[in-house]
């Protein structure tokens, strides 16, 4: 069976990132391929990396007839998305790239995104898209919600830790590493050439940054209590890659051996030897997840790290691996393509 695929935002980087992957996918086909000021436009013209592939040309929203799709993408920037997803019909199995459907709270996302949320009943009913942690919710969710690139990194490392008891959840420091292209598309100006390249930089300090609304509501729900990790994330002048380095209190071996339990039949997430590091360049392209374990020189403390790689495990991979869940697919199907080294 072939399975019809829309993508809305299909412009953009995690857009364009999906369609290199569905292309690969031996049951999918894409359908439809939706923009808004690149509407009208070959997709060739936009990226032309992508020359190789038949593909239809990017057209708007209001162009498409759903009901010869079976499942919508919508890589639309948040705001936007949860506007373009109330339009679309409640028969229709979406997953979300953006930020609009990952709180539950309604609350809390007003608080993180400084708006009010206007899709609330499609917020109701979005199942978070950590795909290894949610499988069965996926499997028979309408809307799926994809994690933030940088809350994915972080919450491969922390979930089975909390979870198991295995480290003192008061004491988690993130220090967070995220390529440009984590960014997106749209031009600005702290992102030109000049201003990025030969630099490295903090930003959103201080607990500003919005994925920590994801940290707060997985976290504290595992825990059974309120968790607050410090986190702070830092720009490379890098296009692909998140390197997350976790500072917890808990012994190093007893560390390990608890993500080596959680993640040992997990097709993409793979946990190093133990005192191993990853490297975003081991993992570049590929929609796999490099965690390694090692000692503080502090007794009793540990340093966990992880790597992946933002447009794909963090974003693009992952909604392809829930909408696999979604109809009833092999999860890997398009994502076992190897890294891409040096």
């Amino acid at each position: 069976m072939t399975h019809r695929i829309a993508i809305i935002g299909a412009s953009g980087y995690t857009g364009a990132e999906l369609i290199r992957l569905i292309t690969t996918h031996p049951t999918f086909e894409i359908g439809a391929l939706i923009a808004h000021t690149k509407a009208g436009q070959a997709m060739s013209d936009v990226y032309p990396h992508l020359a190789h592939l038949e593909l239809p040309d990017l057209v708007r929203l209001e162009a498409i007839d759903f009901n010869e799709i079976d499942l919508c993408f919508c890589a639309l920037p948040h705001k936007t998305s949860q506007t373009a997803i109330a339009k679309l019909p409640k028969s229709l199995r979406v997953v979300d790239l953006s930020a609009d459907f990952r709180l539950r709270d309604a609350e809390a996302y007003k608080k993180w995104y400084q708006t009010p949320h206007m899709a609330l009943d499609d917020q109701k009913d979005a199942v978070y898209g950590l795909t290894e942690f949610y499988r069965e919710q996926i499997a028979v969710a309408r809307l799926v919600a994809g994690t933030g690139c940088n809350a994915a990194a972080g919450l491969y490392m922390l979930r089975p830790l909390i979870q198991n008891h295995t480290i003192d959840t008061n004491e988690i420091i993130l220090d967070m590493k995220c390529a440009v292209s984590g960014a997106g598309r749209s031009l600005k100006e702290n992102l030109l050439h000049a201003e990025l390249s030969e630099g490295f930089n903090a930003y959103a300090v201080g607990g500003t940054h919005r994925h920590l609304g994801e940290f707060d509501q997985e976290l504290s729900a595992l825990a059974g209590k309120s968790v607050r990790i410090q986190f702070t994330p830092h720009l490379m002048p890098v296009n692909r890659g998140i390197l997350a380095t976790g500072y917890v209190k808990g012994e190093p071996q007893e560390v390990y051996e608890t993500l080596m339990l959680a993640y040992e039949n997990e097709p993409f997430i793979f946990v190093l030897p133990f005192g191993k590091t990853p490297s975003t360049h081991h993992v570049r392209g590929s929609n796999f997840c490099h965690i390694g374990v090692t000692c503080d020189r502090i007794g009793g403390r540990t340093i966990v790290i992880c790597a992946m790689d933002n447009l794909t495990k963090g974003s693009s991979g992952q909604a392809l691996q829930n909408a696999n869940i979604m109809l009833g697919q092999d999860e890997s199907a398009g994502l076992m393509m190897a890294p891409l080294f040096p």
